[in-house]
């Protein structure tokens, strides 16, 4: 079905690098027919390529901070002026953790960059959203989605605080969609994806470890990030108008599944 996203207008955050899942979804959305605004932080914007995405995509880039409702004021107002309307679709792909940067186990968090963590990680979103309602932004059925992992439910090794901004992440996905489904019959949503090897998902210790884990866990294997863009197509566009306030698992089965004959394969070699 050709052009899925014909007609509407949005704003794709974060894509850093053509290894990040924004990148992709930014191309494919240009594929579809969509016209969008690209953003990102101005310190990830000197250290990407964004530009080279936004002359692929023919996009106008928009620099903000994501954690300054200042900036994000300015980014609302701005897309719609460039973009000459609402916005239909918002992608949140925002996340980092000063603590897993300076290599902090979970025992000896430091608190201040733990809070910087939950202010950039999740807080975003709600700004953005908060934003996007007082400037009446979101075009009636318009949909938000924001990238999340499964860690938000489980523990995993590592991965830190960056758990808990997930788990706010996934909390303010549900409440604002509750809000602005009412106020627009706007959608908000999360895709919890499988691990995936960007530039952010790398610089985790311990990285190819769980990818390899998941990845001889899952039935499917893991979901790439080119698969993941398509299902945030899916999620933008109008075949999933009444899809709403869900964390939806896009990891090839992995969350669902005991165990696999990959995983005992492994295990009973180990134990020879």
């Amino acid at each position: 079905m050709p052009n899925l996203l014909a007609g509407k207008v949005g704003i794709i955050s974060g894509a850093l690098n053509e290894k990040s899942i924004a990148w992709k979804v930014a191309q494919k959305a240009h594929a579809e027919g969509a016209r969008f605004v690209l953003t990102n932080a101005p310190l990830a914007m000197r250290m990407g390529e964004i530009n080279a995405l936004a002359e692929e995509c023919n996009a106008p880039i928009i620099a903000a901070d994501a954690t300054s409702v200042e900036d994000l004021e300015k980014l609302f107002s701005g897309a719609q002026e460039q973009l000459g309307g609402k916005i239909d679709f918002v992608l949140h792909s925002i996340g980092m953790s000063p603590n897993i940067r300076k290599g902090k186990h979970y025992g000896e968090l430091n608190y201040d960059w733990f809070q910087k963590t939950l202010d950039i990680s999740a807080l975003s979103l709600h700004k953005m959203l908060h934003v996007a309602e007082k400037q009446d932004a979101l075009n009636e059925w318009g949909s938000v989605v924001a990238l999340s992992y499964i860690a938000a439910q489980r523990a995993f090794l590592d991965y830190t605080d960056m758990s808990q901004a997930k788990a706010v992440l996934e909390s303010i996905a549900r409440s604002y969609g509750q809000r602005l489904g009412k106020q627009k019959k706007v959608r908000v949503n999360t895709v919890s994806q499988s691990p995936t090897k960007t530039t952010a998902g790398a610089g985790i210790s311990g990285f190819d470890a769980f990818y390899d884990y998941a990845d001889k866990l899952s039935p499917l294997g893991n979901a790439p990030a080119e698969a993941c863009a398509d299902y945030c197509i899916s999620l933008f566009s109008d075949l999933t108008r009444y899809v709403t306030m869900q964390n939806l698992m896009h990891d090839g089965g992995f969350s669902t599944t005991g165990i696999s004959e990959e995983m005992v394969e492994v295990l009973t070699k180990a134990n020879l």
